[in-house]
């Protein structure tokens, strides 16, 4: 059971260091920018996660192989070779950013459930749900803020709310089919929706300026 955490969280802290760091190459900050957004995308929902369940200091600081992680995918992202690859080709940003915060959603939304149940099986299933869901956007909504963005949450289409299904469906199966399965069925279901909403361009109803 380790081990596959383990494998769940290494995978899911590239996909989001990656992420993070393409932001950073795209504002054209400097390698530190890049690394700076690249750790924080990584590892920031982890951070807020363990403080909201009283774990500190945050495990990130006792297990440096996720921020060593995060820092050298961040500077393969900073070479010249990975920067050409990466706009090379209209719409290749968008797609690979795609991909990579889906993953990296769908892996940190169930191990953030996975986490708090670890902690205390008796947890409320709100606090499951909102666990789940900080770990996987709270990392991304820092990368924005820090990137002069709008957060992806609070614009994007059906981000916190493809955490929230998933974040629901594991919680709903740890007991059914055991933590594992639920883990992986929560992660794909995360993953399914953002690029079915993609793909379909599902969107949620937006505000309009009241003339």
């Amino acid at each position: 059971m380790k081990t596959f955490i383990l494998i769940l969280e290494i995978i899911g802290t590239v996909a989001f260091a990656v992420s993070g760091a393409m932001v950073g190459v795209k504002k054209k900050m400097d390698i530190f920018g890049v690394i700076t957004l690249g750790v924080i995308t990584a590892v920031g929902g982890g951070v807020i996660r363990d403080l909201v369940l009283g774990q500190t200091p945050p495990n990130v600081f006792f297990h440096p192989v996720y921020a060593i992680t995060a820092i050298i995918s961040s500077i393969i992202m900073f070479l010249s070779f990975t920067r050409r690859l990466l706009f090379k080709k209209p719409h290749f940003y968008d797609v690979s950013m795609l991909i990579l915060d889906s993953v990296g959603l769908g892996i940190f939304t169930v191990v953030g459930i996975q986490t708090a149940v670890a902690v205390n099986p008796d947890y409320p299933t709100l606090l499951l749900i909102f666990v789940g869901m900080i770990t996987g956007v709270g990392g991304g909504v820092m990368r924005d803020i820090l990137a002069c963005e709008m957060p992806s949450i609070l614009c994007k289409k059906i981000y916190a709310c493809a955490s929230l299904a998933g974040a629901v469906i594991c919680i709903l199966l740890i007991d059914l089919t055991g933590v594992s399965v639920a883990m992986a069925i929560g992660a794909i279901t995360v993953v399914m929706i953002r690029f079915l909403a993609a793909k379909l361009h599902w969107s949620l109803p937006k505000a309009t300026s009241i003339q």
